[in-house]
């Protein structure tokens, strides 16, 4: 079956044919689709805006009319604009198995961009050829012969888990060194070891991810672990070798190379200790190896550490980050405002990652968006994750976007001496981790008052080719007692 579907696929060379049969273009728009001019914009000719109109109004357009929900401006379509319809039905959804690029010469202007891997919504199939529908919130025709039912796999011929690039990242002295010195991560791990140690005594742990050994280290020194087993898969796996056997731990701790898939661990363990968190907690997806290592050998009255993970979300000002738009005002003499949609665009299209966020930005209450329980999640229950957040705004201020970050908990063993499980918190409010924060940017600052109020749904997918990336889409509505009610809506891949 697998083979029919290939021998259907367009060749190499008809896929890069942009003016063959396969793009026979449509020449008029679906009822969707609604064309603007220039005089519409209140801008410049061309959709070119500058800065002091770019946080009134995000967009070329007017943000009244009819059907513009969110005001974000769209720098690959700044010639187009749909009407959102509440009836609108998705038919299918698709994947890309091949990128494709419009040429906006020859009049494939309201043809979607794409890349293999994308998942694209399928609205109509009035054409054979030419299918309209979405790729997040941007609207237009996709070549059929570019997509399929089925998402993108490892035997389409492509790593989609980019082992070499990412192992070989941990196999570096640089990153192992960044890790080392990030004090309260480490110590949050040392402390938790420490305060259970009398749990950990006489017991069997396995290390997942394992790096330069340092967690093994602590289970053996400090919690007397009977057994450690340390997997790394990239090649530092040889250094951390040479540093179990220079401390003289050698009979504690076994260091295996290789990924935690392809081992055969001897014995049931008691412990799974892991430091698998990323960027906005789940980029790299190392917590597939930790919940693989887990079915596979965690006692089932064992513990998994971290025991829960938690992430953040809060509305927040960011006057730093509007340096990089203001910077455009005046370069040594000259205007350089036309270049303002570029770098916002570049710039605040992904999430601002290592950002800090200042004290006193944030304009309500942290809530908790994604809620993990690594004893009974299932991987499959975070490929595509949608929950709700509401917020009330407790201190007026410019909202620019979303501040992020991640909780971790040990929990698991039973209290000692009424002590409370330990927990790692990445947040502003503690001391700074190699983490720190993560900014969402939107395309519009909205001047907030105490006593406002924002909803909304945040949806976290998982990319089906890259499988270390996702993107996150935040949906949400503003009820402000200045500008009313507003809708907005952005998406941002971490990092394809």
């Amino acid at each position: 079956m697998e083979e029919k579907e290939r021998s259907a696929e367009p060749d190499e060379e008809s896929l890069n044919n942009k003016h063959g049969t396969a793009c026979n273009r449509p020449k008029t728009l679906p009822m969707k689709l609604k064309e603007y001019t220039p005089e519409d914009s209140n801008k410049d000719d061309g959709g070119i805006f500058n800065l002091e109109e770019q946080f009134k109004d995000a967009t070329s357009l007017d943000a009244k009319d009819e059907g513009i929900e969110n005001g974000v401006y769209d720098s690959e379509d700044a010639g187009d604009y749909y009407e959102e319809s509440e009836e609108e039905v998705i038919m299918e959804i698709v994947y890309a198995f091949a990128d494709y690029t419009s040429n906006e010469d020859d009049g494939s202007e309201n043809q979607l961009n794409f890349v293999k891997g994308d998942r694209l919504e399928i609205i109509a199939k009035d054409d054979p050829d030419w299918w309209w529908g979405k790729k997040n919130e941007t609207y237009g025709y996709i070549a059929s012969n570019h997509v399929k039912s089925n998402p993108p796999s490892a035997e389409d011929g492509v790593n989609s888990w980019q082992d070499e690039e990412y192992f070989g990242s941990y196999s570096q002295m640089r990153l192992h060194m960044e890790m080392l010195e990030d004090h309260p991560r480490t110590d949050t791990y040392r402390k938790a070891i420490v305060q259970n140690k009398k749990h950990i005594k006489g017991k069997v742990v396995l290390d997942v991810g394992c790096g330069s050994g340092i967690l093994s280290f602590f289970c053996a020194k400090y919690g007397q672990a009977k057994r450690v087993y340390a997997v790394e898969a990239s090649d530092f796996a040889h250094y951390t070798k040479k540093l179990v056997d220079h401390n003289g731990l050698s009979d504690q701790i076994i260091v295996i190379k290789g990924k935690i898939e392809e081992q055969q661990i001897p014995e049931q363990v008691d412990l799974i200790i892991s430091e698998w968190m990323g960027t906005f907690l789940l980029f790299e997806w190392m917590i597939e190896c930790v919940l693989y290592a887990r079915d596979c050998w965690l006692r089932s009255s064992g513990v998994m550490w971290p025991s829960h993970a938690h992430i953040l979300l809060v509305p927040s000002s960011a006057n730093q980050q509007l340096e990089k738009l203001q910077f455009w005002n005046s370069v040594h003499g000259f205007d350089f405002t036309p270049l303002i949609p570029v770098a916002q665009q570049e710039f605040f299209s992904k999430p601002v990652y290592n950002h800090d966020v200042e004290p006193g930005s944030c304009l309500s209450r942290p809530s908790s968006i994604l809620d993990i329980d690594m004893k009974t999640v299932s991987i499959f229950d975070l490929m595509e994750v949608s929950n709700p957040f509401s917020f009330i705004i407790q201190k007026s201020g410019t909202f620019h976007g979303f501040s992020s970050w991640f909780t971790v908990d040990f929990n698991g063993y039973p209290s000692t001496n009424g002590q409370v499980p330990v927990v790692l918190d990445t947040g502003p409010d503690f001391p700074s981790t190699h983490w720190k924060q993560d900014f969402f940017m939107m395309d519009e600052a909205v001047q907030l008052y105490k006593g406002d109020q924002i909803d909304g749904t945040i949806s976290i997918n998982r990319n089906y080719e890259w499988k270390r990336h996702l993107s996150v889409k935040l949906d949400f509505t503003v009820t402000s007692k200045t500008i009313g009610i507003k809708k907005y809506k952005k998406v941002f891949p971490i990092w394809r």
